[in-house]
Parts: structure tokens; C-alpha cells; sequence
């Protein structure tokens, strides 16, 4: 069954290319997402979440859509379950002297869905708190793990 879309907005105290530089560089995610992202971000390549702890593949996907620094489009599925494919938009603008961050995850599965709907708020508070303090929340938090 189809699930609406998970979208999450987070208003962040930086600039869209530093914003941009922390979704898209492994050693910005791997403090505040306790994975690395890893790609060369082009319309087309492939992109992987790697593990912090083992370097083991979470996710992988495909860029959709790169537009640096306002605009990523990613597709999104576990290695292991490639046919539950789904897709994250993130939607990057100025606001005053704040950033909007919009992450749109849409194309869910009932698994999908239970795991970003406990990930993305996790994942989106500790970029919030490592750009804005330079301190991130946890290296080690665990990942995305289903709330049901």
C-alpha cells in the first residue's frame, strides 16, 4: 500500500552552499546521520549510505537531479530490497537569514515509511545542530529503524 509522502521542513541558521555541503559531503553526514553519503552528486550517478561503524551499504540509489545548492533528487532503497525503491527530494531556499530546508520523501512503502518517518527527524535535527553549534548530536545514534 501507498503511504502520502513524508515531507519535513527545518528552518536552519546557515547558507543554502553550506547547507548543500553537509547533505552531500561524507564527512559532514557521517556525524549527524551516522552514515557517509558518498557520490560525485551528478545527474545519474550512483549514490550509497555507508555505515559509520562496519562501511556496509544501507542505501543506494541514483541521482535524480543535482542543482547545487538548492535542489537534490535522490531515488532511495535498502541493498537487500531494491524493488521498494522510493524517492527524496531535498528543497533548499533562503529564508531572511536562515535557511528552509523541505525533504520530501514520497513514493513509500508500509516498511518505508515506518523507517523514515522515525529517521528523517533524527537525521534533520543533528544537520540543524552540527551547522548551527559545530557540534554534532551523535556519531553513533544507529540509523534508521522502524517506530512500529
Amino acid at each position: 500500500m501507498a503511504h502520502p509522502n513524508f515531507v519535513y521542513t527545518i528552518y536552519i541558521k546557515s547558507t543554502p552552499a553550506k547547507v548543500w555541503e553537509a547533505i552531500t559531503n561524507p564527512e559532514f553526514t557521517r556525524q549527524y546521520a551516522g552514515h557517509k553519503y558518498i557520490s560525485d552528486w551528478k545527474d545519474g550517478a550512483r549514490w550509497e549510505m555507508k555505515s559509520n561503524a562496519d562501511q556496509s551499504v544501507k542505501v543506494t540509489g541514483k541521482v535524480i537531479e543535482s542543482a547545487p545548492p538548492k535542489r537534490l533528487v535522490l531515488s532511495w532503497a535498502e541493498p537487500d530490497k531494491l524493488a521498494d525503491q522510493s524517492k527524496v527530494t531535498f528543497e533548499i531556499e533562503p529564508d531572511h537569514e536562515m535557511v528552509r530546508l523541505v525533504v520530501t520523501h514520497s513514493e513509500l512503502s508500509d516498511y518505508m515509511a515506518g523507517r523514515v518517518s522515525y529517521g528523517w527527524p533524527i537525521v534533520l535535527s543533528g544537520l540543524k545542530t552540527l551547522l548551527e553549534t559545530g557540534d554534532a548530536l551523535s556519531e553513533q545514534w544507529g540509523g534508521c529503524k522502524s517506530a512500529a
